[in-house]
């Protein structure tokens, strides 16, 4: 059953790189278009205005003609293969974090899966090892419960220790 959850991520793995490889062509593509798109003068570049007549009817035809040219520039762009790339890529993006999601989710059904199938094996051996360390730092505990009461003795007997020496210094009333 471990070899089939190994094989079903192994799986998804591969279909992770697939989407990921289309998500770079797609990039790639967006990023050619646009390079296409900057790099033809014809695209970008407005008619000169003619220096002529500047009336207001020359504007409306100008207005006019920028409109006629972004017309132009999409039937030369190719009705859109900036767009095209961009829908491309949205969709493998969107395909990769779906099987990215997938392979998170089969990685906690099999932790949760094998957390199962040891739990009753290991309860017998981990409830034997519990009940040792419990008794182990019961011991440890009564040590150290020694261990302060003679260092309390210790500390008794420097303040006596303490007390004499400096009854002894102390000028004597005769």
């Amino acid at each position: 059953m471990e070899d089939k959850a190994v094989k079903g991520t192994q799986g998804l793995a591969l279909e992770g790189q697939k989407h990921l490889e289309e998500t770079i062509e797609s990039a790639f593509q967006i990023l050619s278009s646009m390079n296409d798109e900057l790099c033809n003068p014809t695209l970008w570049s407005t008619p000169p205005p003619p220096a002529t007549v500047a009336t207001s009817h020359s504007s409306t035809s100008l207005n006019g003609d920028a409109s006629s040219d972004y017309s132009h520039h999409m039937e030369i762009a190719g009705g859109g293969a900036l767009d095209d790339a961009r829908l491309r890529y949205k969709s493998s993006v969107a395909s990769l974090r779906a099987v990215l999601n997938a392979i998170q989710n089969s990685q906690k059904a099999k932790a949760f899966e094998a957390s199962s199938t040891a739990s009753g094996l290991a309860s017998q051996a981990d409830q034997a090892e519990v009940e040792k360390l419990e008794e182990h730092a019961s011991n440890l505990r009564k040590e150290l419960a020694d261990k302060n009461k003679y260092l309390k003795l210790l500390i008794d007997q420097l303040r006596d220790l303490i007390t004499d020496i400096s009854t002894w210094q102390s000028p004597c009333s005769v």
